[in-house]
This record gives C-alpha cells, sequence and structure tokens, in this order.
C-alpha cells in the first residue's frame, strides 16, 4: 500500500519517534544517511519490505543492506568471527557494509535477503539515522530513496520528486555529503571485498593485517543472484525440482499455490501452500521465499508453482521462480 499524501516533517527532536513509530506500522520512510537519503522499512516486516520493492519499482527482489544502531544490534542478527569484529569496531558507525552468516534466529525477513543464509549489515554514521534506529530497536532495510535506475536523492527534495505519493514519510535532515557508496566485505570465508566503497581497501587490510581476496562473478547463470549488492554470486534455489505455470499437479509434487482457485489434484499433493490466496501480490511476496523453503522440506518429487501475473511486483516474483526452476549443477 502506498499513501497518496507523503507526509515531509523536519529532522527535530520529535522525528525519530515519528519515524520509528511509521516503520512499526510496516510504513515506508525516507531518511538522511552520511551519503545519501536511504528508503527504510522494518526489516523484519515481509511485507513492509515488498510494499519497498513496489515503491522503487526494482526489477528483482535483491539482498537489501539492514541498517542497525550499534555492534551490539548487529550481533543479533548476525555472526560475527574474530576477523570481522575487528572491523565492526574499527569502522562503525560508518560506510562499511558486512555480509556474514545469520544469527541462530535472525529476525531480518527472507525477502529482505533474497532467501539466502547470509545478511548484510551496517551501523550508518548520520545522527539522525542514528536517532531513528535507536527508536525503532529493530534493523532496518534502507536501499537509496529513489526510483530504481535514477540518481541517488542527497537532498528530501530528490526524494519526493521520485517517491511522493508512493513512501508515507520523509524526514528532511538537510543536504547530506555526497560520497561514494558503503564498501561491502564478505566475512564467510576469506574476508572478501564484494564493493569498493566509503572505507578504503588499503585502511581495511591494515586492519585485518591480510590482504583482501576479491570477488569472483557467478558464470552459470546471465542474471546471477547478488549475494549483497555490488556483487554476483550463487542465488538461492531449492533442491527439489521447480515446475512452473501449472495447470495440473502430478503423484508426488507439492502445490505453491497463488489466488483463490487451486488447480486440480492439489488434494492429492505432499504438501499445499498459497502465495497469497487473494491474489494480493505484495502478499506473495512477502511469503515467496519462506514458502519455497516450507515446501523445499517436504521430500516431494518436484514443486509446481501455479501462473502468477507477470505485472508489478509479480515480475519480480516471476523472475525469482525462473532461477529457482533453472537446471542446477
Amino acid at each position: 500500500m502506498t499513501d497518496p499524501s507523503t507526509q515531509l516533517i523536519a529532522a527535530d527532536a520529535k522525528a525519530a519517534e515519528i519515524a520509528a513509530q511509521t516503520l512499526l506500522r510496516g510504513g515506508l520512510v525516507a531518511f538522511p544517511t552520511e551519503t545519501v537519503y536511504g528508503l527504510g522499512a522494518d526489516a523484519t516486516n515481509p511485507q513492509a519490505i515488498a510494499r519497498l520493492y513496489q515503491a522503487k519499482g526494482r526489477p528483482a527482489f535483491n539482498p537489501l543492506i539492514a541498517h542497525v544502531a550499534d555492534l551490539a544490534a548487529a550481533q543479533a542478527i548476525a555472526r560475527f568471527d574474530a576477523q570481522s569484529l575487528k572491523l565492526a569496531q574499527a569502522f562503525w558507525p560508518g560506510p562499511l557494509t558486512l555480509v556474514l552468516p545469520k544469527a541462530e534466529g535472525c529476525p531480518v525477513a527472507d525477502l529482505a535477503t533474497a532467501g539466502l543464509d547470509t545478511v548484510a549489515v551496517r551501523v550508518p554514521a548520520h545522527p539522525v539515522a542514528h536517532a531513528i534506529l535507536q527508536a525503532l530497536g529493530r534493523p532496518v532495510a534502507a536501499p537509496s530513496a529513489n526510483l530504481s535506475g535514477h540518481v541517488s536523492p542527497t537532498t528530501a527534495a530528490h526524494v519526493a520528486s521520485d517517491l511522493d505519493g508512493r513512501i508515507d514519510l520523509i524526514v528532511d535532515g538537510g543536504p547530506v555529503r555526497v560520497g561514494v557508496e558503503s564498501t561491502i566485505v564478505a566475512c564467510l570465508k576469506a574476508p572478501t571485498m564484494l564493493r569498493p566503497g566509503g572505507v578504503p581497501r588499503s585502511e581495511i587490510e591494515r586492519v585485518l593485517g591480510i590482504a583482501l581476496a576479491e570477488a569472483v562473478e557467478d558464470i552459470d547463470s546471465d542474471t546471477p543472484q547478488p549475494l549483497a549488492p555490488g556483487m554476483l554470486a550463487s542465488h538461492y534455489a531449492p533442491r527439489t525440482k521447480v515446475r512452473l505455470n501449472a495447470s495440473q499437479l502430478a503423484d508426488g509434487e507439492a502445490l505453491l499455490a497463488f489466488g483463490p482457485s487451486v488447480i486440480s489434484g492439489s488434494e492429492h499433493a505432499t504438501a499445499v501452500l498459497n502465495l497469497s490466496p487473494r491474489g494480493d501480490l505484495v502478499e506473495a511476496a512477502a511469503n515467496l521465499f519462506g514458502h519455497l523453503r516450507a515446501l523445499d522440506g517436504r521430500g516431494a518429487h518436484a514443486i509446481a508453482v501455479m501462473p502468477i501475473p507477470d505485472e508489478g511486483l509479480g515480475e519480480a516474483i516471476n523472475d525469482r521462480l525462473r532461477r529457482a526452476a533453472a537446471p542446477q549443477e
């Protein structure tokens, strides 16, 4: 759902609480970071994340960075080792994003991590962003506050020109320092540079005492799924074969349904989950990765997927389903 009249407020003493309450209700809030304005959604709310993609017009469900107030909040959603902890202590708050294994019980929605077992996390160094994150007490997914493909916004007016009527609230903190995006480093095996940015490579390597490894693109796919913004890597796919645009169900298949009418043979399905019984694409997007994971564990020969309209968020849903159905090596 988008707000027909986006509210604009100054970044005064009350702004953080107003923004936090809007985010808690599942709303979308634009706010300044140290580089550009970000468009925030409660990272634990999959329907809010779906609305964020819808508002930006993002062409695909790529991983989003989870912004948190401090290191303790980051440790609630991600697992740190000695190297990643060194980097967090050296560069946070600041323009460094770490891609880490999810913590046990990580509350960040599957849609925000694109179904992966990793999470990208950052502590921003802007007083307005920090105040909002502290007031909310939850991670916030926040890509740049512009329509996909447009220039990143550095003022509240830039945000309004792209997103007025599509989001709930803009917190005007004045012009932000124009800078490069955050550096992204994966700490999964050897620390790896995924995207150069605001923290120089030399500074990261000085803290670690070793050279960063280089990211390798996934050459198995023409449109691979990024592990994080700025990197191409293998995308999430279920182990069970996925069959698209199913009009009837075969023996031994599970069903991923959509809409109020379910295809014939569903009564014999290994399992049935419906992305949205009422045919709502925002609800379907919110359920996509969770439902795929659940059906993948049911021991079916295949997951049959009913047709999804290829419009709005349906385009991104179908993109992810096509990836899931691609032959696996």
